[in-house]
């Protein structure tokens, strides 16, 4: 080789070495920004920023007086109701505060209940000298509570959760969408207690996981519920689970009634047993 070819080889190669080193690098920048961008050097300042914590159980007060600086008025010109505590915080999906929701109820006679206050409407009004002494107070009439609309969340789920139980307090089942040749879905009003007592209890599979044992009629005597009867063996030792016929799934062929529930028999035996 040439001392001119090998001069250019080996300057090649250093240029290579350095492209490579300079890409290294800002790779290395880019991975180490990409991961440390999420994370912010803060110092808690008191004068701005606030716990969610510490709003959790303060109480609001409600005045028609403009408090927009923030100080607290003398003794005698404290015209304001306590109308009751913050009990959560609801954000919005980009992370910041939309409302505070607050229990009012015993104060002012009105029945306990949830109102949804937003942040913006918040006055965090001194009452020392500390940054953590202050009342919070929004600027509204006790009558502009009273007709302020409920907070509809987490309780409406809960009313719900508890509109789908029944007597036993057990949380009721949603009725299997099942078909099979040569069955037709059977009208419940046709139906007959001679013709359910004693009828097999099919999962959504169509596993075998009970019988129809007894059935409960309303006092004009409609059939109301139905008592599966689960596991056991020869009447011993079987688990009874009141049903309402809106869980059930009835199909009728030649006089043939097969019933379906949407459970298995263990989720059947882990319901709370009809004691009759």
């Amino acid at each position: 080789m040439k001392v001119s070819d090998y001069r250019q080889t080996r300057s090649s190669a250093m240029v290579l070495l350095a492209s490579a080193a300079t890409a290294l690098a800002i790779a290395t920048t880019a991975y180490a920004d990409g991961h440390t961008s999420a994370f912010s050097d803060m110092e808690f300042d008191a004068e701005v920023n606030l716990n969610a914590s510490e709003l959790i159980g303060s109480r609001v007060y409600v005045s028609e007086m403009d408090m927009s600086d923030g100080m607290l008025p003398p003794e005698g010109e404290r015209e304001w109701d306590d109308i009751g505590e913050i009990h959560e915080i609801v954000l919005t999906r980009p992370g910041e505060v939309g409302s505070v929701i607050v229990d009012v109820g015993g104060f002012l006679g009105i029945g306990e209940r949830e109102v949804a206050i937003d942040m913006s409407q918040l006055q965090f009004v001194s009452d020392g000298e500390d940054a953590d002494e202050y009342f919070i107070v929004v600027r509204a009439s006790v009558a502009g509570v009273e007709d302020a609309p409920e907070y509809r969340g987490t309780n409406v789920d809960m009313e719900a959760d508890a509109d789908m139980r029944d007597a036993d307090d057990r949380m009721r089942l949603t009725a299997p969408a099942v078909t099979r040749e040569g069955y037709e879905p059977a009208d419940i009003e046709q139906l007959t207690s001679e013709m359910l007592t004693g009828a097999r209890v099919y999962g959504s599979e169509d596993e075998d996981i009970g019988e129809i044992g007894e059935l409960l009629l309303t006092d004009d005597g409609m059939i109301d519920r139905a008592v599966i009867d689960v596991g056991g063996f020869l009447g011993i030792g079987e688990h009874h689970v009141a049903v309402t016929m809106e869980e059930l799934t009835i199909l009728q062929s030649d006089g043939d009634v097969r019933v379906y529930i949407d459970a298995t028999q263990e989720a059947l035996e882990a319901q709370p047993e009809y004691e009759g």
